[in-house]
């Protein structure tokens, strides 16, 4: 009989340690489901996505091997190598620009981009370098495009996928290089800025992305004005 008191004695300790460490788990549970105002001094993580109170996604920060790969029309496209950085993302959850970055010795970046609605990038701020047999090719400024709405990124990324199926190399690589030339589905319009061959200036195209004026310095310190045809030819300068 003193045996089993002693057995329901430590029963009933045992059932109140594990109902105050239910309670304790329950209060901290609480506390941080309805803290708005969490602090941390330090956060380490290999990426961190912002989302809306329903989980759609708004922001990725992340590096490389983790970077969100994009998503378009509702889609996220395969995975695919991207840089650090933020990629931002629109009511509609598609991605809708960002800020990424990477450099080692061989080529640095750094990249600003606004995406049109369902398109790609129509305006970057942007840094590049490359070293190529000792040669140091770099360039940098304001880039503008024009992305036409006849062939929206839904539209590029089907075509994508239209060519894969064929399951032919040259077939592909055919189609996406004539999907990349200027005035396909997009045409540079405008760079402000410094260019690989030392010139820091005005370059502005037509629709069709031809080059067709020029006003800069050169690398020799002379100011030069260019007008082009839509050949590409230089029909005056000065």
């Amino acid at each position: 009989m003193e045996n089993l008191q002693k057995q329901v004695k430590a029963l009933k300790i045992y059932a109140g340690v594990l109902t105050l460490l239910v309670l304790a788990l329950m209060i901290m549970v609480f506390r941080q489901n309805n803290s708005d105002n969490e602090h941390f001094k330090h956060i380490t993580a290999e990426r961190m996505d912002i989302v809306d109170s329903n989980g759609k996604i708004r922001m990725a920060i992340s590096n490389r091997e983790r970077q969100h790969p994009g998503t378009i029309g509702g889609k996220e496209l395969p995975k695919r190598d991207r840089p650090a950085g933020m990629i931002f993302f629109n009511d509609d959850g598609d991605e809708c620009g960002g800020l990424v970055y990477d450099g080692d010795k061989k080529s640095a970046s750094m990249t600003y981009s606004i995406d049109q609605y369902q398109n790609d990038q129509i305006m970057q701020i942007q840094y590049s370098q490359d070293k190529d047999a000792g040669s140091l090719h770099r360039s940098y400024g304001l880039k503008l495009w024009d992305k036409y709405d006849s062939f929206p990124g839904v539209k590029v990324v089907a075509y994508a996928d239209s060519l894969k199926k064929l399951k032919d190399t040259a077939a592909y690589n055919a189609g996406i290089k004539k999907l990349q030339q200027p005035g396909v589905i997009t045409a540079e319009r405008l760079f402000v800025g410094k260019n690989t061959k030392g010139e820091v200036g005005l370059f502005l195209r037509d629709d069709k992305g031809k080059p067709r004026l020029k006003i800069y310095i050169n690398a020799q310190n002379q100011p030069v004005i260019e007008t082009l045809d839509d050949k590409g030819m230089v029909v005056s300068s000065k």
